[in-house]
């Protein structure tokens, strides 16, 4: 498989992560979650090894809006992002630079 897609993805959500501006630390997260979504679209569990298979499903337990109610229309990842622990925050941050750099070396 092309990984050039996911890289690409996961590159720009590593970006959004970075440093994100405290008053729009929320909607930065937003936008990994989507840049992430987009890159796993294509994605089938048995194109990733076992680490990247384990980062993918820590990711989407992060984004999992299941039980997220979104009355007023903003967004189900912007109101899960604006309820994510510090940890939660640690842990997105960690899988998706790992993703990032799994798919990067394998889109060479």
């Amino acid at each position: 498989m092309d990984f050039s897609y996911p890289s690409e993805k996961f590159s720009t959500a590593r970006r959004n992560l970075m440093l994100p501006s405290p008053s729009h630390e929320a909607e930065d997260i937003a936008m990994a979650f989507h840049e992430c979504h987009l890159g796993l679209l294509d994605v089938r569990p048995e194109d990733l090894d076992d680490n990247a298979r384990l980062w993918v499903t820590v990711l989407k337990g992060l984004m999992d809006t299941t039980d997220t109610e979104d009355p007023t229309g903003r967004g189900k990842w912007l109101i899960k992002a604006e309820r994510l622990s510090a940890d939660d925050k640690i842990e997105l941050v960690r899988v998706v630079d790992e993703l990032a750099h799994w798919f990067a070396r394998r889109s060479r």
